[in-house]
């Protein structure tokens, strides 16, 4: 095979011509990701093919590359090098792109681009064809190979005393397991001269010190031959679980190639899951963008059916009105009024983190965010952030506003997740006090009958408005207390499946309410029903007087995290803002939900209500006016 190789090669340095001189001939060995080596017999003056290009390597990748020679016993077609390494391809991948690299090419080469088309590098799925086609190469056994005297690292020369075969690349690790010329050493005496592995067996047998063949389990007998063979026959403990020993070592060996696998389809996995994100990144700009449209269609659309009663007004064309009205009746969700549907009016962008809870006082908005601050913004003239409130070490998770009379003034109250209670004066945004209340995070707050409620886990705390002092702990809850409701006469509260009524006056717990769905979240008392929102999705709805459960809202698909009420010309109306992304406006009178609003980039954490404007907040950090 050697000589084959020769033969061609001199034929392509030397062209034509037949009267030439003989070129000399060397080895030459390169170094990269296609293989550990890639070494080959060439003529001075021949062509240099990719394969032949030497290349040296460092410490970083060591692992990947060895110093063993990787001999051809014919070039490889151009087709099968890698335009990373421009080495022959070792573990062939197809990436993103659609064309192919070797493996460790584009692990290590994270920030370099496709050469063909200039896009993002990623792994998708082992080319099996490609690495079949490497597998049936010829090369020389690398134990015939040996390093040029004086020569440089990465030139080799043929061993005449080496091994003669030459072996497919698929089977060489198979022929070089086992090949007789592969140098070995004496497992009995470290001091004995390397071997090779044909010679290793008739060593064996001139010498007195050999070891038990199970001294790989950990037998340490060392002895002659026969000294071998009667310890093997009624001494080892080894030899009568060998059987054992080997199946053993088998499902090992099975076991770590299927982890192997496994790594791949995992790596497969993510792939298609990076390409899936991608896709639905795609897919919510798209949504955007039609939703911007239908807001637009649905202006225009008030606007032309507004002109149109105008106009049907001044032909006093009563008639044909009424029937008109009477045909839109006859609809589910009742007579057609451009007015009742809420649009997204703006925007307030500055909290550097999810925002949590809000407040309304008079023009003031408040809002809570995970970057542990409270923004007071202006909801009537310059729609900006007046001030930043700082103090809290933890997430503010709760805000709540209580009127005073003169002289005291009104007082904003925010609780967080360092434990804490602190006390804002509104006309002037200082800081007042500061309130060790809770021994977990302050989840909810709110003030009533010159009273203030705290919630945290299994406990809800009174205090006293004016001098902030502890007045009483109530009791008896069986999970983290989230949402707090105040009416004119009672105080409820929600825990996991329950809600708990308490008289503001006696602090007693009146009534209970058990729902279902998990922990409730929220909680919102209209002039005839008590709403909850669930952990699953669900808001239930009890009757207020009688306090018998008469409907189950559906619609949103993951935690209501908050209600809101809203009294319209229309009737009541009820807000839902949910872990979904989404806003969901309910009539009271029917039960239905009349509108769904998505406008946020993530969940929807907090809702408040003023003048008819509704303010939601989320953990994409924004907060959204809706009227």
């Amino acid at each position: 095979m050697a000589s084959k190789q020769l033969t061609a090669e001199e034929g392509a340095g030397s062209g034509s011509g037949t009267d030439s001189p003989t070129p000399s001939r060397r080895l030459e060995t390169t170094f990269g990701p296609g293989y550990s080596t890639v070494t080959t017999l060439v003529a001075e003056g021949s062509p240099n093919y990719p394969w032949q290009k030497s290349q040296s390597f460092d410490s970083d990748n060591e692992e990947e590359m060895s110093d063993e020679p990787l001999v051809f016993t014919e070039t490889p077609s151009s087709k099968l090098f890698c335009l990373l390494c421009e080495r022959v391809f070792k573990d062939a991948v197809i990436t993103t792109c659609g064309h192919t690299f070797c493996r460790w090419c584009v692990n290590m080469k994270t920030n370099e681009k496709c050469p063909v088309d200039d896009s993002k590098l990623s792994v998708v799925v082992a080319n099996i064809a490609v690495s079949e086609q490497i597998g049936e190469l010829f090369i020389h056994c690398k134990y015939g190979c040996q390093q040029a005297d004086g020569g440089k690292m990465g030139e080799w020369e043929l061993d005449p005393r080496g091994c003669p075969m030459t072996v497919r690349v698929n089977a060489r690790k198979e022929h070089e397991a086992s090949c007789g010329y592969a140098p070995v050493s004496c497992p009995n005496n470290p001091n004995c001269p390397p071997l090779k592995r044909m010679e290793l067996e008739e060593h064996l047998k001139q010498r007195d010190h050999i070891r038990c063949p199970h001294h790989k389990y950990g037998c340490t007998f060392v002895g002659t031959s026969g000294d071998v063979s009667h310890h093997l026959t009624n001494i080892c403990r080894f030899e009568g679980i060998k059987e054992f020993l080997q199946q053993t070592e088998d499902k090992m060996r099975e076991m770590q190639l299927q982890l192997a696998q496994k790594d791949q389809e995992i790596a497969f996995l993510r792939s298609m899951l990076g390409r899936l994100s991608e896709k639905i990144d795609a897919l919510e700009k798209s949504v955007e963008v039609k939703l911007d449209v239908l807001d637009e269609s649905c202006n225009k659309l008030q606007d032309e059916v507004m002109e149109s009663r105008r106009d049907c007004a001044l032909i006093n064309v009563s008639d044909e009105l009424s029937h008109i009205n009477a045909r839109l009746n006859t609809g589910v969700v009742g007579t057609l009024d451009p007015q009742q549907i809420f649009r997204c009016k703006g925007t307030y962008v500055g909290h550097q983190g999810p925002v949590w809870t809000l407040c309304v006082h008079g023009d003031l908005l408040f809002s809570g965010s995970s970057d542990k601050t409270i923004k007071v913004w202006d909801t009537c003239t310059n729609y900006k952030c007046q001030r930043t409130l700082e103090g809290h070490t933890g997430i503010v998770l709760a805000l709540c506003i209580h009127k005073y009379g003169p002289p005291h003034g009104n007082k904003l109250y925010s609780g967080s997740a360092d434990c804490s209670i602190m006390v804002w004066d509104i006309p002037s945004l200082e800081h007042m006090k500061t309130i060790q209340a809770h021994d977990n995070p302050v989840c909810t707050l709110v003030a009533s009958n010159n009273l203030l409620f705290s919630g945290s886990l299994k406990a809800i705390k009174v205090w006293d408005i004016h001098t902030l002092q502890l007045k009483r702990e109530l009791t008896g809850l069986n999970h983290w207390v989230r949402a707090l409701v105040a009416s004119t006469h009672y105080l409820y509260s929600g825990s996991y499946q329950t809600i708990k009524i308490w008289d503001l006056k006696s602090l007693e717990c009146v009534h209970v309410l058990q729902t279902s769905g998990g922990s409730v979240y929220s909680i919102a008392i209209t002039n005839h029903h008590i709403l909850c929102g669930t952990y699953e999705n669900c808001i239930h709805v009890w009757d207020l007087d009688t306090h018998e459960q008469i409907q189950t809202l559906t619609g949103h698909v993951g935690t209501v995290y908050a209600l809101a009420v809203v009294n319209t010309h229309e009737g009541t109306k009820v807000f839902s803002a949910s872990y979904d992304r989404s806003l969901r406006v309910w009539s009271m009178d029917n039960m239905i939900c009349t509108q769904t609003l998505l406008r946020h980039q993530g969940s929807v954490a907090c809702l408040a209500v003023s003048r008819g404007r509704v303010f939601s907040g989320a953990v994409d950090s924004t907060v959204k006016v809706w009227q």
